[in-house]
């Protein structure tokens, strides 16, 4: 069966769409939002972020973000600090860790129940299809 490019790009937002809604529910009890939980799990990778950076990681605007941050450091999960010139750094707090650590075996069940129905070898090619469709330029004609 040929799929067109609009029924493949149609099943990447609803299994993205599921995902986002399960890994919501599974996260609710520890009192963080996805995009919280996904900011904790990039300042863990990225120690010292500033807020663009983290704005850009989490898909959100400068502003919205700096509400976003400002919430969490009221909250405990991350620190501010002072960066060079007027940039703001930001670092994940022990109360913070706790909860990317928990997300993230939470976050993992989740794609465990859809995308572990697939081999590793399959896992592999869809995460490599993935990728080359994210890459920018023209598509090969090959």
């Amino acid at each position: 069966m040929e799929r067109s490019v609009q029924e493949v790009g149609l099943l990447v937002k609803r299994l993205q769409h599921r995902h986002h809604r399960a890994m919501t529910a599974a996260l609710t009890d520890l009192g963080v939002s996805l995009v919280q939980w996904d900011t904790l799990r990039h300042l863990h990778e990225n120690p010292g972020a500033s807020l663009h950076d983290l704005a850009q990681l989490t898909f959100q605007t400068d502003q919205a973000f700096g509400t976003l941050a400002t919430r969490m450091a009221d909250r405990g999960l991350i620190e501010r600090e002072p960066g060079p010139g007027r940039a703001i750094r930001h670092r994940i707090t022990a109360k913070g860790e706790h909860i990317r650590v928990e997300g993230g075996r939470r976050a993992a069940e989740v794609l465990t129940r859809s995308l572990g129905r697939l081999t590793a070898g399959q896992l592999d090619q869809l995460g490599g299809l993935l990728e080359l469709a994210l890459t920018d330029g023209p598509p090969d004609a090959g």
